[in-house]
């Protein structure tokens, strides 16, 4: 047996009153197995031409009028890790002329955002604008090449463009802008929901144009292309199986989109504030389907690719509520409270059920839209608390998940129950172990009694938690930091077990 020598948090907290109620549940820890890596880049981001995501997000207009990169966003991006950035788009990325956003500022024609609002985009932020902002983040770019309005050659271009490391038409384009060495960019998209805004596409037809593009899209002695095609809507099962079926074995990564919404989806999606219980319970149902839909796709790719080559990415999902009133019509803004940040644990707990074949996701979006990590509102600057669960949660990056068996309970509204409890476990690359639990019942304390196969525990090193009072709580930019992370010291080792009170609606980590 490793004994794991460990030091007491001593730190005090005040947690938010809660119900005096408690349940005690188990949970197991296999220390000596594995269920996988998780993956980094199930951490991803995702940065669209849409709303104020691009400009007066990730960058803004400096004293002469130019755009340049926001370095508070950075900074804050950086603090996170965030291992990719996906971009243009996104429906963007399927009306995206990449020439478009090349060469002297001045000279880049304008073209109506017809998707997002009406607004004029002037092309201000291209490729090495985007190139530039990664090389700042230090993270990977996952371009999004355009299939529903563009040509087989406008996206070998873009592909030559911006990898092709020695003399073409595209390298010479490039080195006259101002950049000699490739960028060599690996992650691929061969188009953005394709069955929708990317151009209403049967998966039939679908399946021979991705065959088609992806053809073109040729290995350079730096970089092979991962291609990622263009995956179904949440439960379209179909489209899985045709493209498994036809183009499997051309594809690298398959691109599910699936969003958790409250309300309808056409008619009235739900308020990102103004909520009670039964909008709580509701959304927390939702956010259960991500499992559903993972379990069903994966058998159907299992078919077709038992080895597992193929990716399972998620490349957009979050909440999506009715945008904040007063915003823009189009810029999907909204704010972000602590039931957004537990659905956000909670979907980040499923991924790494499925880790064999889920190793990409991306959060849609990163600043002002959707599910941020970040509002901005001038010089303002706010963290949301979506963004703390990503804080929390990057002890995870490129971890061996451990096997878990835990008791989840049961968070019961109106005579209907949900799992209470979720959690994941892992040990990263210098050995530490660390456990993340969330809780999403908003009345009840739930004590998990931990035992962890193949280790001695002593105690806690370091513990955070993520909880409040209210279950609309949110940071605003009169309040920045009312909802953040803060010392969790009441985990304690009894006999051979950890001891974890896990209040009412929060999520805590800890290292062992």
């Amino acid at each position: 047996m490793k004994r794991l020598s460990t030091l007491l948090l001593t730190a005090s907290l005040a947690l938010p009153t809660a119900s005096a109620l408690a349940e005690t549940h188990r949970m197991t820890i296999d220390t000596q197995g594995s269920a996988g890596e998780i993956s980094r880049h199930l951490y991803g981001q995702f940065a669209e031409h849409l709303g104020r995501g691009i400009y007066d997000g990730f960058w803004k207009k400096d004293d002469q009028g130019e755009y340049v990169i926001r370095q508070d966003v950075v900074e804050a991006l950086k603090a996170i890790a965030i291992p990719n950035l996906r971009w243009p788009g996104g429906c963007f990325a399927d009306y995206y002329f990449w020439q478009h956003g090349i060469g002297p500022k001045e000279e880049r024609p304008s073209v109506v955002n017809n998707l997002w609002g009406g607004v004029t985009e002037n092309n201000a932020v291209g490729t090495h604008e985007f190139m530039a902002l990664v090389d700042e983040l230090g993270t990977e770019p996952v371009v999004v090449g355009n299939v529903g309005s563009g040509t087989v050659q406008d996206m070998a271009d873009w592909w030559q463009y911006m990898n092709h490391p020695g003399e073409s038409p595209m390298s010479r384009l490039r080195a006259e802008n101002g950049r000699e060495a490739p960028w060599n960019v690996e992650y691929w998209g061969v188009g953005n929901e394709s069955w929708g805004c990317g151009g209403n596409m049967r998966p039939e037809y679908y399946a021979d144009l991705y065959r088609r593009y992806a053809t073109y899209l040729h290995p350079y002695e730096n970089v092979r292309p991962f291609r990622v095609a263009a995956g179904a809507a949440g439960d379209d099962y179909h489209w899985t199986e045709v493209m498994m079926k036809r183009a499997g074995d051309m594809i690298d990564g398959l691109d599910l989109h699936h969003y958790t919404i409250q309300g309808d989806w056409v008619t009235q999606k739900g308020q990102a504030v103004d909520f009670d219980e039964s909008d709580w319970f509701e959304l927390m149902e939702r956010t259960q389907e991500m499992e559903e839909l993972l379990t069903r796709h994966i058998a159907i790719m299992d078919k077709y690719d038992p080895e597992q080559r193929v990716w399972l990415i998620v490349g957009e999902w979050g909440t999506w509520h009715e945008q904040e009133e007063g915003s823009i019509p189009g810029f999907l803004y909204q704010q972000n409270t602590l039931r957004d940040a537990l659905t956000a644990s909670v979907t980040l707990d499923t991924f790494h059920r499925h880790l064999d074949r889920v190793k990409m996701a991306n959060i849609a979006q990163t600043v002002n839209v959707l599910q941020a990590m970040i509002l901005t509102d001038g010089e303002q600057m706010i963290l949301t608390p979506t963004y703390h669960v990503f804080d929390m949660y990057q002890v995870h990056h490129d971890a061996q998940a451990f096997p878990i068996a835990l008791e989840t309970g049961e968070y019961t509204y109106a005579s209907q129950s949900l799992p209470a409890l979720s959690g994941t476990a892992s040990r990263d690359n210098e050995g530490r172990i660390h456990i993340s639990l969330t809780n999403i019942d908003p009345h009840m304390t739930r004590t998990v009694e931990i035992e962890l196969k193949g280790i001695d525990v002593t105690g806690v090193t370091r513990g955070r938690i993520l909880v409040a009072d209210e279950m609309n709580a949110h940071n605003t930019f009169d309040d920045p930091d009312k909802l953040m992370p803060r010392p969790y010291n009441r985990a304690h080792v009894r006999g051979d077990k950890l001891i974890v009170p896990v209040p009412a609606k929060s999520l805590i980590t800890l290292e062992l």
